[in-house]
């Protein structure tokens, strides 16, 4: 009956997602140098005060700085919040709306990887629904108001939360990471700029991009997939194959991080709409309570559900596998599956990512599993339908 109920609930989701009229993608500012288009379109659009929202690395960094500079010459005030942490809190979201209004502001600009994204986003929320606690808003469509003009400027390829609706936030009181879901939330605008990512340390570019493989494959294996959300899919895992290991080996390779940005947007593009799976909602768990980052979570965590689906991915996993041309000595859709998933392992070898996570005390694992089947079930239209004892395995498979 649990999982008959999982599909039903998915089923009416898919149905309402298939005809709800406020689904977009973010406009697009692309190319190398897009970065400089930024602030004249923010005078043009009458902006006066603005909050960029970023983190203590890019800040350190000063790669933020040109950008400042350059708001400000067209005489638009911007006061910045870059305290935000690597899984963004309640209390960055409140610390920054503060800022936000003690400042007068009226418009938020997202820089940096997937952590500055969401904490701009929860301040959107709580700027829309200020009588709301973020706490009240987690889950599905609980804004459904008009959040001020936000501005996604990626310097990761690999998050995609440039383009999706969705803000992930932990309580640090009791380090549960969850969703607030919104068609309100998808930004704006995407400023996609490769020289953002050129000084991206190659641990970073390997573990982002390989968050961006985990979005598009999570979202192409799934039951609730359009033919927007395949193509978009399809397309990035392309691009991922070819590229992130460029990228990963050659920094200055500007074809390769241009390519990586635009696989990164479409992966979210597509897990935005067809959702993601058990992958994410495990890695949740380990960012909240361990503080883990989100795309070596992903990175490590991939192959073990990918295997642990069983049959039910070996189809959509053996087309993956034609597409990026893996195993086409082999004759089943099993043979070819296993192949996929052997490659993810290499890639990530071949990268420095270890196959193991540290840190995970046997102790806490019946409430990871616990927090995780809570994310994920019923609403993620995952190949397999797991419970939470069977969740418990895959962490202890990944634990180091």
């Amino acid at each position: 009956m649990y999982v008959l109920w999982c599909r039903l609930f998915q089923r009416v989701m898919k149905f309402f997602m298939d005809i709800v009229p406020f689904w977009r993608k973010p406009k697009m500012i692309t190319g190398r140098d897009s970065l400089k288009k930024l602030p004249d379109m923010l005078r043009h659009k009458g902006i006066k005060n603005v909050m960029l929202v970023t983190d203590p690395g890019i800040a350190a960094l000063g790669l933020h700085n040109q950008l400042l500079e350059w708001i400000r010459e067209e005489g638009i005030e911007c006061v910045v919040y870059d305290k935000t942490t690597a899984n963004p809190t309640i209390a960055n979201v409140e610390e920054a709306l503060q800022l936000y209004r003690e400042h007068g502001c009226h418009a938020l600009i997202a820089f940096g990887g997937g952590s500055p994204m969401d904490c701009a986003k929860g301040v959107g929320a709580r700027v829309a629904r200020p009588h709301k606690k973020i706490s009240s808003m987690r889950g599905e469509l609980k804004i459904l108001k008009p959040i001020p003009l936000l501005i996604a400027v990626p310097t990761t390829a690999g998050t995609g939360s440039e383009t999706t609706l969705a803000a992930v936030l932990t309580d640090e009181r009791t380090h549960e990471k969850y969703a607030l879901n919104d068609f309100v939330l998808i930004p704006k605008y995407a400023v996609l700029d490769p020289v953002l990512t050129e000084g991206l340390p190659p641990s970073i570019t390997a573990t982002t991009g390989m968050d961006a493989l985990t979005h598009a494959v999570e979202a192409y294996i799934g039951k609730s997939n359009t033919a927007q959300t395949i193509e978009d899919s399809v397309t990035a895992v392309k691009l991922i194959f070819k590229n992130l290991e460029r990228a990963y080996r050659d920094g200055s390779d500007m074809e390769a991080r241009e390519n990586m940005q635009k696989a990164s947007f479409l992966a979210g593009a597509a897990f935005t709409r067809a959702y993601v799976g058990y992958v994410h909602a495990i890695a949740h768990s380990l960012g909240g309570e361990y503080g883990i980052p989100h795309g070596l979570a992903n990175a490590v965590i991939l192959p073990y559900v990918l295997e642990d689906y069983g049959s039910s991915v070996y189809m959509s996993l053996a087309e993956l596998a034609d597409i990026v041309k893996i195993g086409q000595e082999l004759d089943s859709d099993q043979e070819k599956a296993n192949a996929f998933i052997a490659e993810i392992r290499d890639m990530n070898r071949r990268m420095g990512i270890p196959d193991k996570l540290e840190g995970i005390r046997e102790d806490d694992i019946d409430m990871l599993a616990k927090r995780a089947s809570k994310e994920a079930n019923p609403l993620y239209p995952v190949p397999k339908i797991m419970k939470k004892d069977q969740l418990k395995e895959i962490y202890y498979q990944i634990r180091a």
